[in-house]
């Protein structure tokens, strides 16, 4: 098979990248899950992750994120040795994630949950008190309510601040949740299936949402997707695992025109070269 390769990420200095997982072997008893898998994600990007089911892409996400502790390699967040650090200290040195899964507060509205996202981080001893002492979250400082406030406009979520989460439409919620992770003020962000269950319209407002965020907050984004057509129009980079290997790593043009890789993982030309809604890729 055809590999498409860049630069090695370890042929750089680690702290010119906001997280990097160089040589990574994860097993699971007889089952190699990852074998010797390198990735990095520069500052101010967003690179994709892509691959069928059963690659290794959420054993990869295990690992960055310190849910998994590797067999062998390390994992780096800001040129620090990350491996074997708990996800709480991640957390607290600036890696945020989403899940495949929904996990909203259905009874928060849309700003409380920015606000919960924002106390996580800078205003930690009073999380236990909001989440039990009615009207606790209303009580905002000024550098708070700025915060939040820039967030909620900047995931387009002004009109839906006051709703609850129980009624709002999915690509909303998910919106939500990049509104919330952002809160804590992170350097990378690690993206699980954030188009899941959403319709073109929907994917195409994430879509753009998250080029905002990375415009705006200079934040990096790793993005594992089986939307191909939306990872090739937002990424500068792809990587794309089968069987727990990395088979190519390119730009969006050089993995979508990869025969290999668009035989193997990417389909026919249509789920390669579509269209969203308002967006060509």
């Amino acid at each position: 098979m055809t590999t498409v390769e860049t630069s090695e990420p370890s042929a750089v200095a680690t702290d010119a990248y906001a997280i990097e997982a160089r040589n990574v072997t994860v097993r699971f008893g007889g089952l190699v899950a990852l074998s010797d898998v390198s990735l990095a994600v520069p500052p101010a990007s967003i690179v994709g992750l892509v691959g069928p089911n059963g690659a290794g892409k959420t054993t990869l996400f295990g690992v960055l994120s310190g849910l998994l502790n590797p067999n062998q390699g390390e994992v780096y967040l800001a040129g620090q040795k990350i491996t074997g650090a708990s996800p709480a200290k991640r957390a607290r040195m600036g890696l945020a994630r989403t899940f495949q899964q929904l996990e909203l507060f259905m009874g928060l509205t849309a700003r409380e949950h920015v606000v919960l996202g924002y106390r996580v981080r800078k205003q930690r001893s009073r999380l236990w008190t909001d989440l039990f002492t009615a009207g606790a979250l209303h009580r905002e400082s000024t550098a708070e309510k700025e915060r939040v406030d820039l967030l909620v406009d900047l995931l387009g979520l002004t009109s839906v601040a006051n709703t609850a989460a129980s009624a709002l439409p999915l690509g909303t919620a998910r919106r939500v949740e990049v509104a919330r992770a952002l809160a804590t003020g992170p350097s990378i962000v690690l993206l699980d299936e954030p188009s899941s269950g959403l319709d073109g319209r929907e994917t195409s407002q994430l879509g753009s949402a998250l080029r905002s965020v990375v415009e705006e907050e200079k934040v990096s984004l790793l993005l594992v997707e089986h939307d191909v057509a939306m990872v090739l129009g937002l990424s500068s980079e792809v990587n794309v695992l089968d069987f727990g290997v990395r088979i190519a790593r390119g730009t969006p043009d050089e993995i979508r025109n990869n025969p290999d890789v668009r035989a193997a993982y990417l389909g026919d030309d249509e789920a390669v070269e579509g269209t969203h809604e308002d967006e060509k890729l």
